[in-house]
């Protein structure tokens, strides 16, 4: 990297000499060049290897302060000649840790493929050469090449541009496009007067240029001021899981002391309580929840990528299965988006060419972002010898028109487009179909709103056009007033055949579907009885705008289309409907949609969307259409509720495991298990969990939002933590009393029936109706069954001995299957009657 970037004061340096001094050229780096800036530039934002990433997950599994305390305690031990469990508990210790490490290594790298699909790439100039390179790949000296619409990825000088306007509002607050140009300013000038200057993180609106880099990452002004800016918030998901481990940690805690100390007070041996407490910590600990959580976001990441969606932020995946409002634009969601211009006409209703040409001058001269209706507009192909474009006012969305100002021969004149009502607002006059340019009276006026009326009541999206002769070298916003309206463009953009269907089936995932656009509420409307909406609730921008936020928290949530709405209104609706307990998803793909992606739960774009909209959102969608995002939200409930179902397991039969091992090793004189005997059932009642993100889920699940809910996490701990206690001690009093088992062969029945009970308890939480009425995904049964074969085969295995396993009798094992066939019962009754309380409660 050139070191000395850091430091120049690049606004107000001749551009030749920025460039050398960066050791560039005007035809950009050379390959080389380009390397080793790269290399130099990834040692110092300290981006790590992939082999210490993954060295770095490697080591994290074994950074559990629980186990590291079993490690200390077992070492201890042998060091002071108890070493005969040492290396059996190391061993189990070891392939816990290695299990959760190739669940998540795969995980990771099957994330990184995906990612890599939808990496952010700008043009730069290499060897003369024009190339595509990803943001991290942008260094000092290169050459950028912009076009509307891109993201700037680093502090740049503007080396030449052709109406080059700017959004530079996350920088500086202004709403408006900055107009930007080449030349020299000096470096004492605010940043907002740098008009020779680029800045990461802004965008641009219109225009084109080439611009050289000067700085790179952390040494931008945008890295310099928002350092915090990417730090992803944490999902209601994640949230209620940091949660959950606290709850959790803190009744582990609790458990693990008191049976600890009632040990000593019994006067058990030290280590061996030592070790029976942190191994049930350890027991009781969820401690592959990291492991099945990235799975499950992984293995939903590559779910969706075959129903076209791909996943840009893993996270996000659980709260797509909580979205219960779709919040969409009309245009190519539940429209075709390819928008067809129908007729340029003027308030008669008859077409012209001065008003086809006009309009065609306007749409093929402006220098913004490519866009359907101007696409459109430049398809009538019209002959435009002779004019000369002078300058534009681009289009934002304050103004909502653009103005572009044009020359032929003697006549200078500017012609200006947009939104009907912002057109009328800047005109005085009209000319007739005559050519008389008449002032607008108060007859006039109402004629004009009567014919854009009925337009858009038949489905049309109506724009004004309009102009005004102009002998200014260069014209601005100040001089769009007293202008000559000339006419209607008339566009249609036909409905989707996919579009009713689709929103029924958001409709029977009880998603509701409101329609956000910034077309009149006429047109709006009409669209809104297309989709089978007879009587739509519709509320406008202008409405919005008079009502308080209490009284906007309650009619958002019954208004089903928001007309004649600006960008800053859209993020207002999203946050209104958030702030009424809804989990709300955003569709957008433009500029104007920024705001509102990156405030919406889960922000969605598309794979043709501008740069800007595709970096805010969560999602990218390869295709826009509302089918695909209710294949996405299914998969994300499918992530979700397979999810819960090891917190389900975990805290219901493995808690009420480990709390009755706890409870019964305070009046037995032996310990009830040994701690390697308790890391074993873990171990091997783990494997089908590994596998439960591809576990199937029951349709009645899927059609329904899932959400958080701790209390029905403690709940259901509760009520299946003592029905599994209930069984467990049951088990004690039959093989210590009844049997008058101890030792050994005490500990294998007890292992036998609690690591079997774990195993079946899988089969019966992971549905809400009877386990026999739903079937399990292929891995989990066979992970399942290798589990059960290796828990009856270890107790007379060659290892049954170390591993202190003897049976007695078979009676023992007679009464273990009667037993198991009395828990799977009454554990598939409690589950329904659980379940069905816990719905009828709520």
């Amino acid at each position: 990297m050139v070191n000395q970037s850091g430091n120049i004061p690049f606004s107000e340096l001749p551009v030749e000499q920025l460039i050398a001094q960066l050791q560039s050229s005007a035809s950009g780096l050379s390959d080389q060049q380009a390397a080793e800036r790269i290399n130099s530039q990834l040692n110092d934002f300290k981006t790590q290897s992939r082999f210490k990433r993954e060295l770095k997950l490697l080591l994290r599994q074994f950074m559990n302060p629980l186990v590291l305390l079993l490690v200390i305690a077992v070492l201890l031990s042998a060091l002071l000649g108890e070493s005969s469990d040492t290396y059996i508990i190391l061993f189990i210790l070891l392939a816990t840790g290695l299990l959760g490490f190739w669940q998540e290594l795969n995980a990771g790298r099957a994330f990184e493929q995906l990612a890599r699909m939808i990496e952010m790439k700008h043009t730069v100039l290499r060897n003369k050469l024009v190339t595509e390179v990803p943001t991290r790949e942008v260094v000092p000296g290169d050459i950028l090449i912009l076009d509307a619409g891109d993201i700037i990825p680093a502090d740049c000088r503007i080396i030449e541009c052709n109406e080059l306007h700017v959004n530079e509002s996350a920088l500086t607050g202004e709403s408006y496009p900055v107009e930007k140009a080449a030349g020299v300013v000096e470096s004492a000038h605010p940043l907002k007067n740098k008009y020779n200057c680029l800045w990461q993180g802004t965008n641009v609106i219109s225009g084109t240029a080439s611009a050289i880099v000067v700085h790179c990452g952390s040494q931008t002004v945008f890295g310099q001021l928002a350092h915090s800016v990417d730090q992803t918030p944490e999902t209601s998901f994640e949230k209620g899981i940091k949660r959950f481990g606290y709850f959790l940690l803190r009744i582990t805690v609790i458990l693990v002391l008191i049976i600890l100390m009632a040990n000593l007070y019994f006067q058990k041996p030290l280590f061996d309580s030592i070790l029976f407490s942190l191994a049930l910590a350890i027991g009781m600990a969820p401690e592959l929840l990291p492991a099945i959580m990235t799975f499950a976001m992984s293995a939903g990441a590559r779910r969706m990528m075959g129903k076209k969606v791909i996943v840009k932020k893993l996270s996000s995946i659980f709260n797509f299965g909580e979205v219960n409002v779709l919040c969409t634009d009309k245009t190519g969601t539940i429209t075709e988006g390819s928008v067809v211009l129908k007729d340029i006409v003027a308030i008669d209703g008859k077409s012209g060419e001065q008003l086809r040409l006009f309009a065609f001058l306007n749409a093929s001269f402006q220098n913004g972002f490519t866009n359907p209706i101007d696409q459109a507009i430049t398809a009538l192909q019209l002959p435009v010898d002779g004019f000369e474009k002078i300058n534009e006012i681009p289009y934002d969305f304050i103004r909502k028109r653009l103005s572009v100002a044009v020359k032929k021969d003697n006549q200078q004149f500017f012609i200006t487009k947009g939104a009907f009502k912002n057109i009328t607002e800047i005109c005085s006059h009209i000319q007739l179909r005559n050519g008389e340019i008449q002032l607008i009276d108060e007859h006039l006026r109402q004629e004009m709103e009567a014919y854009f009326i009925s337009s858009s009541q038949q489905g049309y999206r109506v724009l004004g056009l309009s102009f005004k002769e102009s002998n200014e070298a260069k014209i601005t916003r100040e001089d769009e007033q007293d202008m000559v309206f000339l006419g209607y463009i008339l566009l249609e953009d036909p409905l989707k055949e996919s579009t009713i269907e689709s929103i029924k089936r958001l409709e029977q995932l009880h998603i509701q579907v409101k329609m956000i656009t910034g077309d009149n509420r006429y047109a709006a409307a009409h669209a809104a009885h297309s989709i089978g909406l007879d009587n739509p609730s519709i509320m406008t921008g202008d409405d919005m705008d008079k009502m308080d936020p209490a009284a906007l928290l309650v009619k958002v949530k019954t208004t089903d289309v928001f007309a004649e709405i600006e960008p800053r209104q859209k993020e207002r609706i999203i946050k209104s409907l958030q702030q009424s307990n809804l989990t709300v998803a955003f569709i957008g793909d433009g500029i104007n949609d920024v705001a509102a992606i990156n405030a919406a739960d889960i922000g969605i774009s598309t794979n043709n969307a501008v740069d800007v909209a595709k970096q805010a959102a969560d999602f990218v969608f390869l295709e826009k259409d509302l089918s695909v995002l209710a294949d996405g939200v299914q998969e994300g409930r499918k992530s979700f509720a397979n999810s819960m179902k090891y917190l389900f397991i975990t805290t219901g039969a493995t808690f009420g495991n480990m709390f009755s091992v706890a409870g019964a090793s305070l009046f037995l004189p032996f310990l009830p298990m040994l701690p390697k005997q308790i890391l074993l059932t873990n171990l091997i009642t783990d494997l089908p969990f590994l596998t439960i993100a591809s576990d199937q889920v029951d349709m009645d699940q899927l059609n329904s939002p899932g959400q958080w809910n701790l209390k029905l996490i403690r709940n259901f701990m509760i009520v299946f933590g003592l029905h599994s206690s209930i069984f467990d001690f049951i088990t004690f009093y039959v093989l210590f009393v009844h049997f008058g088992l101890t030792g050994s062969s005490f500990q294998t029945g007890w292992f036998l029936e609690s690591s079997i009970t774990e195993l079946l308890i899988l089969f019966i939480i992971r549905t809400r109706k009877s386990f026999l009425k739903s079937r399990p995904g292929k891995l989990v049964l066979l992970t399942s069954f290798i589990a059960l074969l290796l828990i009856i085969l270890l107790p007379v295995s060659p290892f049954a001995a170390a591993l202190g396993f003897s049976i007695a009798h078979f009676q023992q094992v007679v009464f273990i299957i009667v037993l198991l066939l009395a828990y799977i019962i009454t554990a598939d009754w409690v589950k329904i009657l659980f379940f069905r309380h816990m719905a009828f409660n709520n």
